[in-house]
């Protein structure tokens, strides 16, 4: 009886903690591409990095480090990351790409 219980608690437990990822998930699509929008970037692809305990800083605290692919012209790519604290963006770090000249 009581492994019965326990048993269901820990089955939701997962599907609890699986459904705040992919909330998570959903969350941070968003504002990488809100980001990118901001900066006239195409936004081609975005994942999960992993987890970690340790801010670049050196401060403690437990984060999502998220991967993104953009594209400045269309025919090149390059590779950024975020940071996500909970349910917010906490820091996106872009590599220098080329501009695009629209003087055309």
């Amino acid at each position: 009886m009581i492994t019965d219980l326990l048993m269901i608690l820990l089955v939701v437990l997962i599907a609890f903690l699986f459904w705040q990822q992919r909330r998570q998930s959903e969350i941070a699509h968003h504002a990488i591409k809100r980001h990118c929008d901001q900066l006239d970037l195409q936004v081609l692809s975005v994942s999960l990095l992993r987890y970690q305990f340790r801010l670049p800083d050196g401060r403690l605290c437990f984060h999502s480090l998220y991967q993104f692919e953009f594209s400045a012209r269309g025919d090149d790519y390059y590779q950024g990351r975020m940071i996500m604290i909970g349910f917010k963006a906490a820091k996106f770090m872009l590599p220098p790409y080329r501009l695009v000249d629209n003087d055309f």
